[in-house]
C-alpha cells in the first residue's frame, strides 16, 4: 500500500478537498488496495473541525464522495509513516521543515509539481475563490494519480 499525505495550514480546505478528491480517483478506478491518503494541518488552528463548508460545497457541487473528516495536525513521526507528502504551497513545506526537521527522503513536494502548472495553490479560506482552488487540486490529483500509475514498478516513486 502506497501512503499519501495531503498537507496544508488548516486541514480545514485544501487538503481534506486533495483527500476527498484523490480517494475519489482511486475508488473509482478500483485502486484502493494500491493507495491510501489522509489528510493534515501544519498549524494547530483548526484542530478538530470539519471541513469548510464553502469548501464542502464545492466538493458536493462535483459530485465527490465526502467522507467524515476532523482537522488534524501532522506530527514528527508521520514523516516515516507516508511515502509521499504533498502540500499545496512553499509555507507548507517551511513549516514540514520545522516539524521533521529536513526531508531526507525527498518525501515532500508541491501538489502541482505533477501537472504542467507549476505554482502554488492560494487558501481560497482567505480569497474565497473556491472554484480556482477545486480545479487546481483536481488537476494535482489527477496529476499525482497518473505519475503513480506511470512509476509502477520502477521504484522510482
Amino acid at each position: 500500500m502506497f501512503n499519501i499525505v495531503f498537507v496544508c495550514y488548516g486541514n480545514i480546505c485544501r487538503s481534506p478537498m486533495a483527500e476527498m478528491i484523490f480517494k475519489d480517483l482511486i475508488y473509482k478506478n478500483n485502486k484502493r488496495y494500491k493507495y491510501s491518503c489522509v489528510s493534515r494541518a501544519t498549524s494547530m488552528e483548526e484542530l478538530g473541525n470539519s471541513i469548510y463548508p464553502p469548501a464542502l460545497r464545492k466538493l458536493e457541487e462535483k459530485g465527490i464522495t465526502i467522507e467524515k473528516h476532523v482537522a488534524t495536525q501532522i506530527k514528527k513521526d508521520d514523516y516515516e509513516k507516508y511515502d509521499l507528502i504533498i502540500v499545496m504551497e512553499e509555507r507548507n513545506r517551511r513549516d514540514l521543515l520545522r516539524i521533521f526537521g529536513e526531508d531526507n527522503s525527498n518525501k515532500i513536494h508541491l501538489l502541482l509539481e505533477y501537472t504542467n502548472n507549476l505554482r502554488t495553490i492560494d487558501d481560497p479560506w482567505y480569497t474565497g475563490d473556491f472554484d480556482t482552488a477545486y480545479d487546481l487540486i483536481y488537476e494535482g490529483c489527477v496529476g499525482l494519480y497518473n505519475y503513480l500509475e506511470s512509476m509502477e514498478g520502477q521504484n522510482e516513486i
